[in-house]
C-alpha cells in the first residue's frame, strides 16, 4: 500500500498496519490506493483496517457486505443517519429552491426564531455559515471589532477549526500549525489539575487571570475567551458544573467576551441542557455550533448577545453564500422537528446514564482505567498503565479502539496523550444500542483492561 498505509494518525489511537493491508478486501485495496493518489497524505483513514460504509440508519452503519456496525463515534449525523424526516425536508426542498440570504426567505426566519428560543435570554442575534470552523472565525472577528482586543485564551489542547484565524488558536493542530503571539493556553477544567487546597473554580479563575495578565504584558487587549462546552480534545471534562462563572467574570473585567464552542456539547449532546453552557450557569457573548445543526447538512451557526454584534453589523460587510441557504436551513428546521417529536434530550439523558454506569461497572476492578467522566451521550474513558501511577497508555488504548472495530463498534480517542476513548455515538442510540455497546465493550476489556 502507499503512503497512508504506513504512517501515523496524530491525534487519533488508530494507525493503519501496513501489515494487514494484504488481507483487507482487493475493492478496498484499490479504493485505498485511488484514493492516495488523488487525495494525498492529508487525507487521513480511521482505523488499523479502514472500513467503507455504503448506508446508514439510526447509529447504525452498513458495510459493502452488510455487516452491521454500531456506531458509538459520529455526532454529525446528530438524530441518526439518513433519518427519514430530514432526508424528506431536504429532498422536498432541493425539488424546489435554493436562494441565498439577500432574499426574503420566511422558513430561515421561522427557523432562526426556532433556534433562538432553545437560548437563554439576552443571546437574541443568529448569522448562519457552513462549517464550526466559519462559525468560530466569524465568532472572533466580531469579539475583536467590539473589544478593541486581540488576545485570546484557549484550553492547552483545543480544537475551534481550520481556518487561518481559527487555526492560530487550535493547539491541538500540532507543532506544525504555531499559535498566534496573541493567544495563550490554560489547562481544562481537570480537578485533579488543580493545586491541593484549591477549588476548581478558583484554580480556573486564577489560570484566566494569568493569561490575561501575560497577554497584556506582551501588548495585547483580550478579545475572548473561547472553550469547548465538553473539553473534547483535552480529554472530555464535562463535571464538575459552576466554575465557568468565575472565569466569565474575569474575562469580563478585562473587556473580553466569552465564546462558548458548541459544535460538540450543544444539541443535548451532554443531556441535561440543550446547550452545554448552561449546565453551569453562565451566560456567553457568543455561542457557535456547527456540526449537528443539519445532521450532516453544511450549516454552522453563531448566536450573539445583540450589544456585541449589532455594531459589527452595522459596519461590516458580512455575507455567506450558502451560510443561510433554504436547503440546509430545511435540514436545521428538520433537525428541531425531530427533537421535539421524538423528545430526544430525554432520550440522551437516559441512554447516557445507562452508558455511563455500565462502563463504570465493567471498569471498577481494572488497573488500566484511570477515570469513566463524561454527560449524557458523551463519554471518556481514561486508559493508563497502571491506576496508581496515572501515566496514560495510548498503545492500550489503541488496542481497545480497534479490538472494538474489529467487532463491529465504532469508538476513537482524545486527549494529548490520545488515551481516552471517546465515546460520542449520534443521539439516535437506544437502550438495545446500549446494551450491544456494553456487552462488547465487556469482551474487549477483558482482555486489554
Amino acid at each position: 500500500m502507499t503512503s497512508t498505509l504506513s504512517r501515523a494518525i496524530a491525534g487519533y489511537p488508530n494507525r493503519f498496519d501496513p501489515g494487514a493491508a494484504s488481507e483487507l478486501p482487493e475493492t478496498l485495496r484499490e479504493t485505498i490506493r485511488r484514493r492516495d493518489e488523488v487525495l494525498g497524505p492529508g487525507y487521513t483513514l480511521i482505523y488499523r483496517e479502514p472500513v467503507e460504509f455504503v448506508s446508514g440508519h439510526g447509529a447504525h452503519l452498513i458495510d459493502r457486505d452488510g455487516h452491521d456496525y454500531l456506531d458509538a463515534y459520529n455526532n454529525v449525523p446528530c438524530v441518526g443517519h439518513a433519518h427519514p424526516h430530514v432526508a424528506e425536508a431536504v429532498s422536498r426542498q432541493v425539488a424546489t429552491v435554493n436562494t441565498n440570504t439577500r432574499y426574503v426567505e420566511e422558513s430561515l426566519v421561522a427557523y432562526a426564531e426556532r433556534l433562538l428560543a432553545t437560548f437563554p435570554d439576552g443571546l437574541g442575534r443568529l448569522s448562519l455559515a457552513c462549517s464550526g470552523s466559519e462559525a468560530n472565525d466569524l465568532a472572533v472577528r466580531v469579539a475583536k471589532f467590539h473589544t478593541g482586543g486581540t488576545g485570546i485564551i484557549v484550553t492547552r489542547w483545543a480544537y475551534h477549526g481550520i481556518t487561518s484565524e481559527v487555526a492560530s488558536f487550535s493547539p491541538t493542530l500540532g507543532a506544525g500549525s504555531s499559535l498566534g503571539p496573541n493567544v495563550r493556553v490554560i489547562d481544562p477544567p481537570d480537578p485533579r489539575l488543580a493545586p491541593p487546597g484549591v477549588a476548581l473554580a478558583e484554580h480556573m479563575r486564577r489560570q484566566v487571570r494569568g493569561a490575561i495578565d501575560d497577554l497584556e504584558r506582551h501588548g495585547f487587549r483580550l478579545a475572548a475567551l473561547i472553550t469547548d462546552g465538553a473539553y473534547s480534545s483535552d480529554g472530555i471534562f464535562t463535571d464538575p458544573v459552576g466554575y465557568l462563572k468565575d472565569m466569565l467574570e474575569e474575562v469580563h473585567a478585562a473587556g473580553g467576551v466569552y465564546i462558548a464552542d458548541e459544535v460538540q456539547a450543544g444539541f443535548a449532546r451532554l443531556g441535561e441542557t440543550m446547550w452545554g453552557f448552561s449546565r453551569h450557569g453562565a451566560l456567553p457573548d457568543i455561542v457557535t455550533m456547527g456540526k449537528p445543526m443539519g445532521n450532516g447538512m453544511p450549516i454552522s451557526g453563531v448566536v450573539f448577545r445583540p450589544e456585541v454584534s449589532d455594531e459589527f453589523g452595522r459596519n461590516v460587510r458580512y455575507f455567506n453564500t450558502f451560510g443561510g441557504s433554504s436547503i440546509p436551513v430545511a435540514a436545521g428546521a428538520a433537525v428541531l422537528d425531530v427533537f421535539e417529536e421524538e423528545n430526544v434530550r430525554q432520550r440522551v439523558l437516559e441512554n447516557g446514564t445507562a452508558l455511563r454506569k455500565g462502563l463504570e461497572e465493567i471498569t471498577k476492578d481494572s488497573a488500566h482505567v484511570a477515570e469513566v467522566r463524561g454527560s449524557g451521550l458523551y463519554v471518556g474513558v481514561e486508559i493508563v498503565e497502571d491506576r496508581q501511577a496515572g501515566e496514560p497508555d495510548r498503545a492500550r488504548a489503541e488496542d481497545v479502539v480497534n479490538d472494538l472495530r474489529d467487532r463491529r463498534v465504532l469508538i476513537s480517542g482524545t486527549g494529548p496523550a490520545a488515551n481516552v476513548l471517546k465515546i460520542r455515538p449520534p443521539l439516535a442510540f437506544t437502550a438495545a444500542d446500549v446494551t450491544r455497546f456494553l456487552e462488547t465493550f465487556a469482551e474487549v476489556a477483558k482482555a486489554r483492561l
